[in-house]
C-alpha cells in the first residue's frame, strides 16, 4: 500500500531540501516536538535546551558515549584541599570566531551563570570563587567540601568573554522577563557544531565546526533541527523518510514505527521524574476560589490530592505502559535512592474526600493548574487525567495547557498555584534534586526550581550535610532521612519516571543518553 504524503509533511520536505548545503554533505534531519527556546546556554535549565546547545557550547567536564565522566575543556582535575578543586584547561582551543579559550572565559562564565537572569545558578551556587592560576589553570573553591564538583558542572557551558562583551550579551537572557539579546539567536562556542541559521520555533540549521580542536567520532556535516509539534505530522515525516531521527515518539505510535523495516525505535528509562508542585508559600493562592487562605498549606489537602490520582490508569492508558510510577522525586538509577521508601500512598478516592472534608473543604474547591503541552511525554494528557481524577473528589481544576515557550517563563517566575514539572538529576546524584527542588529558595540557586516554595529547615540542613559528606554510608542515610521528611510532608506529588522513545532510520548510528541528551558528534549516517 502506497503511503500518501500529507501537505504539512510535503512543506517540511521542501524546507529541508532548501536547507541542504551540498549534495556531498552528510545531513542529519532531526524532528522534535519542541524547540530550544534560546541559543543562550545559561538562559534555561531545561533538558532539550541543554541537549541542543551543548552541541555548540562545551563544558569543562562531560559524559562520554558510555555516560561516564570525561574531560572536555578541562584535561584533568584533582582535589588539592577539602574545598579546592584544580582544573587544568585544554590548550589550543578556539571559539568559533577564532578567539582563544583561556581561564578568563571560565571565570567570566562563572560570573554570568551565577548572575541575574541565569537559570543555571544551581550548577555554580556551591562555589565561593574561581581563581586563575594561569591562562590554562584554575582553582574552583567551594563554600564547603563538595565531593561531586566534576559531576555538577557537566552542564555548565563556557562562553567567550570577548564575544559576549562585544555583542552586549554579558548577562543571560532572562526567560522569566522575555528579555532577548544577541546570545538568544547567535552563538559562539567551542563545540563541534556552529549555528548557521536560526528560525525560532520552526527550524535551526547547524554546521560542523571545521576548526574543532578534537576528533569528531561521527560523520555528520550539518544538522537540520525542525520543530514539529503535531504528533501525527512528526510521525508521518519519520515514516516517509523526511526525517532521520525524531524524539519523542508518541507512545501510541511506538509499535507502528517498530513495524517499519526501515526504522528502529530506541527505548530506555530516562533519569527524569515527572511531578506536580503546589504553592505552599502565599497566604492566598493566586488562582483559586478559596479566599483568605491557602489550601495547599494544609498537609491534609496535599495528601488528598496525592491519593486522588489514579497513577496506574495514567500509566496504562495515558502512557501506554511507558512510565514507572514513583514515590520519590527521582528514579532508582540515581545515586542515593532509598528503596525502602519506594511505595506510593494508595490511590483512595474515599480517603481523599475525607481528608478534604477534615481540612474544611467538604465540597472541594477550584484551582488553576498550569501544564505544558509540548515538553514531556503526553504532558497535557497527564494533566487532563489528573484533573478528571480530582473532579471525583470535588476539586475543580481549571487546566491551562500551553507551549513551553510561554509556560516556563510563567512558572519559573512562580506565577502559578499548581503546576507540572519534570526534573533530571544531571549529576546522577540525589543532591541535584535536594538542592534545586527540595530546598527552601535562597541564594546561589538553592531551591531555584522549588516553584511552590516547599520549606522544611531539616531538609535544608541535611542538603548541606549531604553536599560535603564523603562517607557514602553516612551520606545515603542522610539522603534517606531527607527523602522521608519530604515524603511525610507531601512536599510535592511525584507521578512517574517516563521512558525514552526515539526513532531513527536503520542507517543511523547514535547514542541515547539516559538524561535524553543527543550528542550529534556521536552520530554516523551510513
Amino acid at each position: 500500500m502506497a503511503f500518501k504524503l500529507n501537505p504539512l509533511v510535503a512543506t517540511l520536505a521542501a524546507a529541508l531540501a532548501l536547507s541542504a548545503v551540498s549534495a556531498s554533505a552528510v545531513t542529519l534531519r532531526v524532528g522534535n516536538q519542541g524547540d530550544a527556546l534560546s541559543m543562550d546556554p545559561h538562559s534555561l535549565n531545561e533538558s532539550l535546551q541543554i541537549s541542543v546547545v551543548e552541541n555548540v557550547y562545551e563544558t569543562l567536564v562531560t559524559r562520554d558515549a558510555n555516560f561516564k565522566l570525561a574531560p572536555l575543556l578541562a584535561t584533568s582535575w584533582k582535589q588539592t584541599a577539602p574545598t579546592v578543586w584544580r582544573f587544568e584547561l585544554r590548550k589550543g582551543v578556539k571559539f568559533h570566531d577564532g578567539t582563544p579559550f583561556t581561564a578568563d572565559d571560565v571565570i567570566f562564565s562563572y560570573e554570568r551563570a551565577k548572575g541575574d537572569g541565569s537559570d543555571m545558578k544551581s550548577y555554580v551556587g556551591q562555589f565561593k570563587e574561581i581563581k586563575k592560576i594561569n591562562d590554562h589553570t584554575i582553582d574552583i573553591i567551594t563554600n564547603a567540601p563538595f565531593p561531586i564538583v566534576p559531576e555538577l558542572i557537566t552542564h555548565w557551558a563556557i562562553m567567550s568573554k570577548k564575544w559576549c562583551e562585544d555583542n552586549q550579551a554579558t548577562k543571560p537572557v532572562d526567560r522569566r522577563k522575555g528579555i532577548e539579546n544577541a546570545a538568544s539567536f547567535r552563538a559562539n562556542g567551542t563545540g563541534p557544531f556552529r549555528v548557521r541559521e536560526r528560525q525560532p520555533t520552526v527550524r535551526t540549521t547547524f554546521s560542523r565546526n571545521g576548526n574543532y580542536w578534537g576528533k569528531i567520532p561521527g560523520n555528520v556535516d550539518e544538522v537540520i533541527f525542525s520543530v514539529i509539534g503535531n504528533d501525527a505530522t512528526r510521525v508521518a515525516a519519520m515514516m516517509s523518510g523526511e526525517l532521520d531521527v525524531m524524539e519523542p515518539v508518541p507512545v501510541q505510535d511506538v509499535e507502528r514505527l517498530k513495524a517499519n523495516d526501515k526504522l528502529k525505535v530506541l527505548q530506555g528509562p530516562e533519569l527524569r521524574a515527572i511531578f506536580l508542585g503546589m504553592d505552599q508559600k502565599r497566604d492566598e493562592l493566586l488562582f483559586s476560589n478559596v479566599k483568605g487562605k491557602n489550601p495547599f498549606k494544609d498537609i491534609r489537602v496535599r495528601k488528598a490530592f496525592y491519593q486522588a490520582i489514579d497513577i496506574e490508569t495514567i500509566k496504562s492508558r495515558v502512557m501506554r505502559g511507558a512510565a514507572t510510577p514513583l514515590a520519590l522525586m527521582y528514579p532508582p538509577q540515581v545515586n542515593g535512592y532509598p528503596a525502602d521508601l519506594a511505595k506510593r500512598l494508595p490511590f483512595d478516592v474515599e480517603a481523599s474526600k475525607k481528608l478534604l472534608a477534615e481540612a474544611g473543604y467538604p465540597n472541594g474547591f477550584e484551582v488553576k493548574m498550569n501544564c505544558p503541552n509540548d515538553r514531556y511525554v503526553n504532558d497535557a494528557e497527564i494533566c487532563q487525567a489528573v484533573a478528571a481524577n480530582l473532579a471525583k473528589v470535588g476539586v475543580k481544576i481549571n487546566l491551562e495547557a500551553e507551549t513551553k515557550g510561554t509556560y516556563f517563563p510563567k512558572i519559573l517566575s512562580r506565577n502559578t498555584s499548581f503546576y507540572m514539572l519534570g526534573w533530571t538529576a544531571s549529576t546522577v546524584d540525589a543532591h541535584n534534586v535536594m538542592y534545586p527542588i527540595l530546598s527552601t529558595p535562597g541564594d546561589g540557586g538553592r531551591g531555584q526550581f522549588n516553584l511552590g516554595s516547599y520549606s522544611n529547615p531539616k531538609v535544608d540542613e541535611l542538603t548541606d550535610k549531604v553536599a560535603s559528606e564523603t562517607d557514602q554510608k553516612k551520606r545515603n542515610e542522610m539522603i534517606r532521612e531527607a527523602m522521608k521528611i519530604h515524603q511525610d510532608d507531601v512536599g510535592h506529588l511525584p507521578l512517574h519516571q517516563q521512558a525514552l522513545n526515539w526513532a531513527a532510520k536503520k542507517n543511523i548510528e547514535l547514542v541515547q543518553f539516559p538524561d535524553n541528551g543527543m550528542a550529534w558528534k556521536f552520530i554516523t549516517v551510513k
